[in-house]
């Protein structure tokens, strides 16, 4: 028959990219969290743009200012003071071209077609953040790679390039058909037993899948003896048994 792995899975996006604040502020407005499908362009978060939009009307009118004094100082034949002017107005509109770039960052727009995956800001509306606080994670739509937890009992069975299937506990009347693409040699304790993370990707359309979902995967091996595959951890218990014991 044919021999099978099984492992527990989950579902997350093959790239994912955080949206964080670009600098301290207020969140004005946040449309969309996590589960949400957003599109290259679209606003998913804003914060207050008021007192950057007064500070760009200061920095318009000191503008406009010296520009008036320069004009004065080149009627008047003073060279010297319409150059301290024509300095002030360059600087002027460094400032400005400064303030513009903050208030475009304000606006926090989707970098691609994607899914968001974690984040929901509904309830911080008004709220302080800070320049690098994540407020969103966004993965590419139907770019998603399946990540195993495979028990180290079975992880020499395991190879790259392998396939297998997957079922989600969401969508129990659907299989995918995956591929083995990475297995980190590190193993990690997890509910009392250890394993190996395994990275494998969908070899066809993912439909329905959303990153943050999980189920379970069956990892094809090879055919062998019935009986071989129904005794072999007790095989290996009485292995490792007999070794302890007599070395």
């Amino acid at each position: 028959g044919d021999y099978r792995v099984s492992a527990d899975a989950a579902v997350s996006g093959e790239v994912e990219r955080s949206i964080s604040a670009p600098f301290d502020g207020f969140l004005r407005e946040a449309p969309v969290r996590a589960g949400d499908l957003v599109a290259a362009g679209d606003l998913i978060a804003a914060l207050d743009d008021r007192d950057l939009a007064l500070e760009r009307l200061e920095r318009t009118s000191e503008k406009r200012r010296n520009e008036l004094e320069y004009g004065r100082a080149i009627g008047q034949g003073a060279p010297a003071e319409a150059e301290i002017f024509r300095n002030r107005v360059a600087q002027a509109d460094a400032q400005i071209a400064l303030v513009d770039a903050r208030l475009d960052r304000a606006r926090i727009e989707a970098p691609f077609d994607g899914v968001v995956v974690s984040g929901d800001q509904s309830q911080n509306i008004g709220g302080a953040v800070r320049r690098g606080d994540v407020l969103f994670e966004i993965a590419p739509q139907g770019r998603y790679r399946v990540d195993l937890q495979v028990d180290e009992r079975d992880i020499a069975e395991i190879a790259a390039g392998g396939a297998g299937t997957l079922v989600a506990s969401a969508i129990p009347d659907r299989s995918f058909a995956i591929e083995v693409d990475r297995i980190t040699p590190v193993a990690e304790a997890v509910d009392g037993a250890n394993v190996f993370r395994v990275e494998a990707r969908l070899a066809e359309d993912p439909g329905p899948l959303r990153p943050g979902m999980r189920g379970g995967v069956k990892l094809d091996v090879d055919r062998r003896l019935m009986i071989e595959i129904w005794t072999r951890s007790l095989i290996d218990w009485l292995r490792l048994t007999l070794w302890s014991w007599f070395g």
